[in-house]
């Protein structure tokens, strides 16, 4: 058999050049990627979710970016970037709103931790202030021990610590440190 001439030789240099230089790794740039994309978290952009029950919706969650850690142990929906939540009344229309900058959805304990500037603003005219909200799913209770400022029809509550139901028609402050009127009379 005739041996393979200089013609065909030199492709073959460069596709054994070619081969060899693109299997090599920059170590910074695999370090990067690994800090970039954690094998166990799903990355989601633009996100708006639709919570429902008995084919009613309940909640809507809209969030520029959502990081869903699929790992069973550590199973959890964070939103680094800040979520809006509106909540709906059995008639479907909204109830109320609830706007934070970084929030988290642990699925096995089905508790809700949301922080920064977080505000919780109904349609028959309450409002919440804190830096962190937490609310118990399975008991349906929302809780915060940090610093308050609750705004009622006729008052302006603030202090420290707050216990509510999920449809926040019973919330108390723990720790009055204020309580303004709004509406005060009008002297005769």
């Amino acid at each position: 058999m005739p041996e393979p001439g200089p013609l065909f030789r030199i492709p073959l240099l460069f596709l054994l050049l070619f081969l060899v230089s693109a299997c090599i790794n920059d170590p910074a740039e695999v370090a990067e990627l690994q800090q970039r994309y954690e094998p166990n978290v799903e990355v989601a952009s633009g996100v708006r979710m639709i919570y429902s029950d008995s084919a009613k919706v309940r909640v809507i969650v809209t969030a520029p970016t959502m990081l869903n850690y699929v790992d069973q142990a550590k199973a959890r929906q964070e939103f680094p970037d800040g979520l809006h939540l509106t909540f709906f009344d059995e008639l479907q229309d909204t109830s109320s709103t609830l706007i934070a900058k970084w929030g988290v959805y642990h699925q096995r304990t089905s508790k809700i931790t949301v922080r920064d500037s977080v505000v919780w603003q109904s349609v028959d005219q309450q409002r919440l202030e804190t830096e962190e909200l937490n609310w118990d799913e399975k008991s349906g209770r929302i809780h915060t021990n940090k610093f308050v400022v609750l705004q009622q029809p006729d008052y302006l509550i603030t202090g420290y610590g707050l216990e509510a139901d999920q449809a926040f028609e019973n919330a108390k402050v723990l720790e009055v440190s204020g309580r303004i009127p709004l509406n005060r009379p009008k002297d005769p």
